[in-house]
């Protein structure tokens, strides 16, 4: 089956009681046993339940894995692959990274007795600069929060793959519908499914998917173990979010398109970043490996004055954190996903004060510009 048609009908058939062609919601903490000498498939919900499994199949199906594992967050989500790091180990991370991202790595890991690194994931070569006998893991993402710049992903694992390393990557800005990062030699793919995925900005989640049995098997235990796994509704949200995937993928790329476009000729905008105009740095990589370009931009004004202004003048885009919802959304870097970096840490990532992100959602684009050009006058 191909991508729409999977998210609708991988592990859900009708209810074989009833026939229901939405699956139940099983809303229930424990399954009964038959007796003490057959041990059920699913028999606790911290361990399994019918709507997490269901969600976890049809992920893993998109993300063209084996075994995907859902979170209660994305950042449960990063924790869990940062779980197979130990004392003593060594982390390589991409500069342009999640702000969550990075406050677990800088404030957390090394608590855990685990060093860290940055590396520049548009010069695959500059790992060898920082790579240590103890490194054990690299984590980065593309298109990168919150500049949109785009990396060369199957590049990154290739060469992180020579020196033996776990290779991880966020896939949240792009979804499994406009990029598949196991086909490009990724071990780890990580999404926080309360964007994309789930899509109405309504529920929290994560989720890891994997090739290998053992990765799998290790990051399903760590959810089981530590208990940080979604409830059923959340799952069963989730679910009824990702059936429209594709559809939804495709028209927050158009949006975001025609938005860019607009804002692109707009003599009170300085820059646009969004990977789908011709003369963004990494168009190019982005056409490579992505099957459209997303819902998400950056802009930078001409003063920080005028960016505030602009966040917060918006009738039809709402100022709130958060991204991949069918809303559209504006958003302030510095106070909000990049809040934990310093302002000179945002500046070396290239996230100046006068940015502002926009998640790009499903409404008419004409609203959207007419929105964008009331807030810019």
């Amino acid at each position: 089956m191909r991508f729409a048609t999977r998210a609708l009908r991988i592990g859900q058939e009708p209810d074989p009681k009833y026939r229901a062609v939405i699956q139940p919601l099983y809303q229930s903490s424990t399954f009964a046993w038959e007796d003490l000498d057959h041990i059920p498939a699913i028999d606790y919900t911290r361990c399994q339940n019918p709507n997490r499994e269901t969600l976890e199949q049809v992920i893993a199906s998109l993300e063209n894995g084996t075994r995907a594992t859902v979170y209660s967050s994305g950042m449960s989500a990063i924790g869990a692959a940062f779980s197979l790091l130990q004392n003593g180990d060594h982390l390589l991370m991409a500069t342009e990274i999640y702000g969550g991202t990075f406050r677990i790595a800088e404030k957390w890991l090394p608590r855990q007795g685990v060093s860290v690194s940055s590396f520049c994931p548009h010069d695959p070569l500059t790992i060898r600069d920082v790579i240590r006998p103890e490194s054990k893991m690299l984590i980065f993402e593309t298109p990168a929060n919150p500049n949109l710049r785009v990396c060369d992903v199957r590049a990154v694992a290739a060469e992180a793959k020579k020196h033996g390393l776990i290779v991880v990557f966020d896939n949240t800005f792009a979804s499994p519908a406009l990029q598949n990062p196991l086909d490009l030699g990724v071990d780890i793919v990580i999404h926080s499914t309360t964007k994309y995925i789930a899509g109405h900005s309504d529920v929290i989640g994560g989720a890891t998917i994997v090739k290998d049995e053992e990765l799998g098997v290790w990051l399903y235990e760590y959810a089981k173990a530590w208990g940080c796994v979604p409830s059923p509704f959340d799952c069963w949200l989730s679910l009824r979010g990702v059936k429209t995937l594709g559809i939804r993928m495709a028209q927050h790329s158009s949006n975001a398109l025609a938005v860019a476009e607009f804002l692109e000729k707009h003599p009170g905008v300085a820059k646009v970043h969004y990977p789908g105009l011709p003369n963004h740095p990494d168009h190019q990589v982005a056409k490579s490996q992505m099957t459209s370009f997303g819902g998400m931009l950056a802009v930078e004004f001409h003063s920080v004055e005028a960016a505030r202004k602009v966040a917060e003048s918006t009738k039809v885009f709402i100022l709130a954190e958060s991204l991949g919802g069918v809303e559209s959304l504006i958003a302030y870097p510095p106070l909000m996903s990049h809040a934990t970096m310093t302002e000179e840490q945002r500046l070396e990532r290239g996230i100046p004060p006068t940015m502002l992100r926009l998640s790009v959602g499903i409404e008419d684009p004409a609203d959207l510009i007419e929105d964008l050009e009331q807030a810019l006058r």
